[in-house]
């Protein structure tokens, strides 16, 4: 896809049959019990087009930050700088790709936020994982959810980041603000992307993808 490529104009349709994850299962306290829990749940396995069956993957993380406020679990998101090489502009969680130094991936998903964020490790709690998420790009991602510390703050790296903003996540976790978007390349070449539009913010690619699977996970 080129640069030029406009997500926000490839038809949609939307997703909607499951319903909202009701508001007492996006508390804190929820989560955390959440990820202690095995309850059997079927990640969305629509994307499969992204997998390049060809090519090896780059390890890579991403933190999946979720904030408490007086009007409930908000998400925190940025808004990738126009002058980088892969996803310029995009909305995305804070993260990249992983390095020797990194103890595991969910150091990288921290350092990486840190990095661009300013949002420091000790803020963050580590509630734990979802599925690996493999990107067209070439990188399999480990998607890593935390909560933040109600007194966590940010400033992003400008090289980086222009702009950190929240979502509610009552708004991610209702299936009917999600799309499946159709993008014909050629006859023998058909994308498919989620996206979950909020106010002025598109919210496309594999950060919706990856907040899809949150969303199976949450209700399952």
């Amino acid at each position: 896809m080129s640069l030029k490529f406009q997500p926000q104009y490839v038809p949609a349709e939307p997703v909607a049959g499951f319903g909202a994850v009701p508001a007492e299962r996006l508390q804190p306290s929820a989560l955390r019990m959440r990820f202690q829990e095995s309850r059997i749940w079927t990640p969305d396995t629509r994307l499969d087009e992204q997998r390049l069956h060809d090519q090896a993957f780059l390890p890579a993380a991403v933190l999946i930050p979720v904030r408490e406020t007086a009007t409930g679990p908000e998400v925190v998101l940025t808004r990738r700088s126009a002058q980088l090489r892969h996803h310029a502009g995009q909305i995305s969680f804070p993260g990249g790709r992983y390095e020797d130094s990194d103890a595991d991936l969910i150091a990288t998903a921290l350092r990486e936020t840190r990095e661009e964020t300013g949002i420091a490790e000790h803020s963050v709690e580590v509630l734990g994982t979802l599925p690996l998420y493999r990107t067209g790009t070439g990188y399999e991602v480990t998607p890593v959810v935390g909560l933040l510390q109600s007194a966590a703050d940010w400033a992003g790296d400008a090289s980086e980041v222009t702009e950190i903003f929240t979502v509610p996540l009552h708004f991610l976790m209702d299936d009917a603000h999600h799309f499946l978007h159709r993008y014909v390349l050629t006859p023998e070449q058909v994308r498919h992307f989620y996206s979950m539009p909020y106010g002025e913010y598109f919210i496309w690619g594999a950060t919706a993808g990856m907040l899809r699977n949150l969303y199976h996970f949450l209700r399952a």
